[in-house]
């Protein structure tokens, strides 16, 4: 990713939508309890209607992130322990042995650790994203360079359209770095325009003499490279570190990528019959009527939806037009673990499926996920899944006339060009 590309992914975001934040208050306060009695709990909830845009909320599917990296700075004597208890904690993230680990097999919560930039070679079973092996040491110079906070924001977004394809519906987020306390409190101090006495504390329980040593460390890396306040990635790559960096990018990869939309938008500029193959499986009542209110959204735009979540190669169209197809995802999983689908065979079915249906229409369009730009040290069912699914994506691209990669809603041509 480049500063521009990100620079035109922060002008594409939006704001949440109050309607759906209207719509759940509007739930919770027709059930049979105190107005607001669950407290913040409603309100949590409210918000995530707000930022996913429906009240329907389903979030069946949980992963929490823990970005790991080191941080130079360590080297002034600003915390206890040094980088080596980075390692060890992320030895035993991957080991399934800290207490994240256990409150989050509690909640039926995956445990992703991520690997940003610690020192020393990888840690197995930890994914592989660094950017460089630590920061530099920031009262010496820039911690990083302007590029490598870039990446490591591009990182962080990659991990999470890895998350949405693998079917993860809500994400929770850590850290791990000996030393991002005062990077952290460095970055605050800058943007909040506060003291950094303020914003500083003791860690892990600095003592009195090794409080003095960070503070002086913080001020000193701010004197030394003069961050500008009003650009947060000077900010960043100045004083940060390298899974700040990340959890930014993980925070702004959580906003929808706008692919669909994009898809949406080429249809509708195309002659009818239109067609929406939905993959979406039907698994309960609150399923079917989240699958009848899409079906009634695109009547409205002249869409004949066809529900398709196994076996591509049976649709029968009734007339040649324009098709929708979303999406890859969803269709490979259902043809992956589905006892009535492909099972193994899953991304060759698909690949038939869609020579035949392409056979039948005049366009077809359609909408997959990323995958593996979080990394590719997936293991068990999602590996199998992110695997068939990157088997699908590559035949199609090589077979398509137009590749387009859409990030919250700008649209980059791999291949063709936008008409």
């Amino acid at each position: 990713m480049t500063e521009l590309e990100l620079k035109q992914l922060l002008s594409k975001i939006t704001r949440p939508d109050e309607i759906a934040r209207t719509a759940a208050h509007a739930h919770w306060a027709s059930l049979a309890k105190p107005l607001g009695g669950l407290g913040r709990l409603e309100t949590m909830l409210e918000d995530a209607a707000a930022l996913t845009g429906t009240a329907e909320l389903a979030f069946s599917r949980r992963a929490v992130l823990v970005l790991c990296a080191d941080n130079g700075v360590v080297a002034q004597g600003v915390s206890q322990t040094d980088q080596s208890v980075t390692r060890a904690v992320a030895e035993n993230l991957a080991a399934r042995r800290t207490s994240v680990c256990q409150m989050a097999k509690t909640a039926r919560c995956e445990v992703v650790p991520v690997d940003l930039g610690m020192a020393g070679e990888p840690v197995p079973g930890v994914q592989n994203c660094r950017i460089a092996a630590g920061t530099a040491d920031f009262t010496t110079g820039p911690a990083m360079t302007r590029q490598q906070a870039v990446d490591a924001i591009a990182a962080g977004i990659g991990l999470v359209r890895a998350q949405k394809a693998a079917g993860v519906q809500l994400l929770a987020t850590g850290e791990m770095g000996i030393g991002n306390t005062t990077t952290s409190s460095a970055v605050a101090a800058v943007l909040l325009g506060q003291p950094v006495e303020r914003m500083t504390g003791r860690g892990a329980g600095l003592s009195d003499a090794g409080l003095a040593r960070k503070l002086d460390a913080i001020r000193r890396g701010i004197a030394r490279n003069q961050p500008d306040a009003a650009d947060p990635l000077d900010v960043l790559s100045k004083l940060g570190g390298f899974d700040i960096a990340g959890l930014c990018g993980v925070f702004l990869g959580g906003a929808a990528s706008g692919k669909s939309g994009y898809a949406e938008s080429l249809v509708m500029k195309t002659a009818l019959p239109r067609y929406y193959i939905a993959t979406m499986q039907v698994w309960d009542a609150e399923c079917a009527a989240r699958v009848e209110k899409h079906r009634k959204m695109r009547a409205a735009k002249q869409f004949e939806t066809v529900e398709c979540p196994l076996h591509l190669e049976n649709i029968r169209l009734p007339a040649r037009g324009t098709v929708l197809l979303e999406d890859l995802g969803n269709l490979t999983a259902n043809e992956l673990y589905d006892p009535a689908g492909a099972g193994e065979n899953a991304a060759s079915a698909i690949l038939e499926g869609l020579d035949q249906l392409a056979g039948q229409c005049a366009h077809l369009i359609v909408v997959s996920n990323e995958v593996f730009s979080g990394g590719a040290d997936y293991a068990g069912d999602t590996g199998r899944y992110l695997k068939a699914l990157a088997q699908v994506n590559n035949a199609l691209a090589a077979r398509a006339d137009h590749v387009v990669r859409v990030v919250c809603g700008i649209p980059v041509y791999y291949k063709g060009v936008e008409k």
